[in-house]
């Protein structure tokens, strides 16, 4: 009976277990939030340079009280299904804990029922591709329950691109130039000083 009892109990466990790292559904989610941002379609920025405009607030055709479990919003960046083609890493996946379509944290703030805004920086470590911007309401317990996005159902709309650093800056090239040049010529500087080093040896 002990047994039993104990088996029982490791199953519901495992259940348990198993339920909290499959996480919330994104569609599970109610869309209660108006995001808007600076970028116009298609508009390109450099990422570690432009800034942009971030707005957000609670969609007024919802009943009063709809947002009063909200605590937190968490502001985030998102790949388009244009750039998650062939791209594992990038996947969406409808399981938030496993979703890897938002990976670039914008700003987190108490949630507030009046409309917020944000200006940020595009950091330096975002890479080239395109974008659109998500909002995530978070409850007490730090779980997603609601969110808001610049672009449409189906990521179409209101997206831009952003042009990541390549790694290479004009300097740097200018610099490797000059020390390929003062290495040639102290390469040949050397074998000179030794040629006449050894023309003066032989005429001795």
């Amino acid at each position: 009976m002990a047994s039993t009892g104990i088996l029982l109990a490791s199953l519901l466990l495992l259940s348990c277990l198993a339920e909290t790292s499959h996480g919330v559904l994104f569609s599970s989610l109610k869309q209660t939030l108006i995001v808007t941002a600076s970028p116009k379609e298609g508009q390109v920025y450099k990422a570690g340079v432009d800034k942009l405009t971030v707005s957000w607030g609670l969609n007024q055709s919802f009943p009063a009280g709809s947002d009063s479990t909200y605590k937190t919003i968490k502001l985030k960046f998102c790949y388009a299904p244009v750039s998650q083609v062939d791209r594992g890493w990038r996947k969406t996946v409808d399981s938030l804990s496993k979703d890897k379509t938002c990976q670039f944290k914008v700003v987190a703030r108490p949630y507030s029922s009046s409309n917020q805004s944000f200006e940020w920086t595009i950091e330096r470590d975002v890479p080239s591709a395109t974008y659109f911007l998500r909002a995530y309401a978070y409850d007490a317990a730090d779980v997603e329950v609601a969110y808001g996005q610049t672009t449409n159902a189906h990521k179409a709309t209101n997206l831009f691109v952003v042009q990541g650093i390549t790694g290479r800056h004009a300097s740097l090239d200018i610099a490797s130039i000059c020390f390929s040049a003062f290495s040639v010529l102290s390469l040949a500087g050397f074998f000179i000083a030794e040629k006449r080093k050894a023309k003066s040896s032989h005429d001795k």
